[in-house]
């Protein structure tokens, strides 16, 4: 399989931490997020991946360079106008011909991937993402579906009254080739506010797929959560990471 890491953000909540670099690259536990990404899908084996880049582009191909260190392809694709989450993907249609991995590149987790494949494939699914529990739903997007797994509504940041789940898009996807058409090229495209509620609207196979309690799984977009997914690392909560053959060296910011 092939992966997809998205790492155009400019990450303005997590500022001055991201004034020099781009979200993704913040260090947790002595190497940037972004290796922890790469090397947790190295160790399902996957070997090509692509990361969009708009924000500090440079950051990110000057550290990681070609992915050999981790024994993975990397392409990039830096994206002058930002497209989105699903426009990303749209952009990188002539990569993507075979089933695919999508992580937010703002996303600690130690998820096991073939876990999720397989169920993926055992549902026959076009999309499946993975969901975890949250304390706010109102300010994710949140999902309902039935005793197979199978979504049947989708709404972001729904209004606290509106709120009818706890199962949060955790953003981690494994996607079917043939669902890249679905997605306008060219144009700001977002999973969750555009491509979900449309595949719904047309009948797609999409499943949800609940990590389970010993799953890691954090979105380090503010400073206070930036600073629990290193307090968890220092822990030992995560259980797989970057711990060794790191590329280079990386500076916390201050």
């Amino acid at each position: 399989m092939k992966a997809v890491i998205l790492a155009a953000g400019e990450g303005t909540r997590l500022r001055p931490l991201t004034l020099d670099r781009p979200k993704p690259m913040l260090p947790i536990g002595g190497a940037p997020l972004l290796e922890h990404l790469i090397h947790l899908l190295a160790q399902h084996g996957v070997q090509d991946i692509a990361i969009n880049l708009h924000y500090k582009p440079g950051v990110v191909s000057a550290y990681c360079g070609d992915g050999s260190q981790w024994g993975v392809r990397l392409t990039y694709s830096i994206e002058e106008t930002i497209l989105g989450t699903a426009g990303a993907v749209r952009r990188l249609q002539p990569f993507l011909d075979e089933r695919f991995f999508v992580l937010y590149g703002d996303v600690l987790t130690d998820l096991d991937l073939a876990a999720l494949d397989r169920f993926h494939t055992a549902q026959q699914a076009a999309l499946t993402a993975a969901l975890y529990h949250v304390p706010r739903p109102w300010e994710c997007g949140i999902v309902d579906m039935d005793s197979s797994g199978r979504i049947s509504r989708f709404v972001e940041k729904p209004p606290r009254a509106a709120v009818f789940s706890d199962l949060a898009n955790a953003g981690i996807y494994v996607m079917e080739p043939s669902l890249i058409t679905a997605i306008p090229p060219d144009a700001f495209y977002d999973f969750g506010r555009d491509l979900f509620p449309s595949l719904l609207r047309h009948g797609a196979a999409i499943y949800g797929y609940p990590i389970g309690p010993d799953d890691y799984l954090l979105d380090i977009g503010s400073p206070d959560k930036y600073e629990e997914a290193n307090r968890d690392w220092a822990e030992g909560r995560v259980k797989h990471g970057a711990r060794d053959g790191r590329a280079g060296s990386v500076q916390t910011p201050r």
